[in-house]
């Protein structure tokens, strides 16, 4: 399931941002990747340990916290702290899929990646190529969104990143533990969710139709979920 989650940042925390990327250090992308992932990977990112990166990856949690699109389609569980990349001129990210497990930074923990995220820092106009590719059973597609927006789709998932052939292409990116692993069951709790939304809008919470909907969905994911 690939959904796309328009204005999770304001345009304030867009450009706010941009101001502590600009003054990050950037170094190689390969410190994040696998041993085959490092061999396709063209980029630069922040450290995950700099001040740069544990200040705009709280900002990022926060408006995923208040973001119920995110919570529909995701489940959260575990978040790993946001990453942040850049693709200048003549940079990209051949086909890959993404570790399976991951260590939390600085505990004992490790998550198993379900849910890969990009959120997209540079608007479509500053900069041409760039866009992510992402292969599934639901075909190819294409993404390129604006500045705030972001799209969540399966870690299974094939994907790359074209190479930037003008500008340069600001990103963050993680990934999500989700309590619902099975992306078939996620997506139909996802639209499960949208159908209560719709109900709720043309019927009482009350209604005997907007209590079964409701019932039966966290029932499910009473059944599917693992803590």
């Amino acid at each position: 399931m690939l959904v796309c989650i328009p204005d999770v940042l304001t345009p304030e925390e867009v450009t706010y941002c941009r101001k502590l990327l600009e003054a990050a250090g950037w170094v190689d992308g390969k410190v994040t990747a696998g041993e085959q992932s490092a061999k396709a990977k063209y980029n630069l990112q922040v450290p995950e340990h700099s001040d740069e990166s544990k200040e705009l990856g709280q900002l990022v949690l926060k408006a995923l916290g208040r973001n119920q699109v995110f919570t529909s389609a995701a489940l959260p569980l575990r978040v790993y702290p946001p990453l942040f990349n850049r693709y200048d001129e003549g940079m990209r990210f051949h086909a890959h899929v993404d570790n399976a497990i991951r260590a939390l930074p600085g505990t004992g923990f490790r998550i198993r990646t379900d849910v890969s995220t990009t959120l997209f820092l540079s608007d479509p106009e500053e900069y041409d190529g760039g866009e992510l590719v992402i292969q599934d059973t639901y075909g190819t597609q294409t993404v390129k969104l604006p500045a705030g927006h972001m799209v969540v789709y399966p870690s299974t998932s094939l994907h790359s990143v074209n190479p930037v052939t003008r500008g340069s292409r600001w990103a963050s990116f993680f990934w999500t533990q989700s309590l619902v692993k099975d992306d078939s069951k996620r997506a139909l709790l996802y639209n499960f969710d949208l159908s209560i939304i719709e109900a709720r809008k043309a019927l009482p919470d009350d209604h005997a139709a907007v209590l079964g909907l409701t019932s039966t969905y966290h029932n499910l994911v009473r059944q599917w979920a693992e803590i």
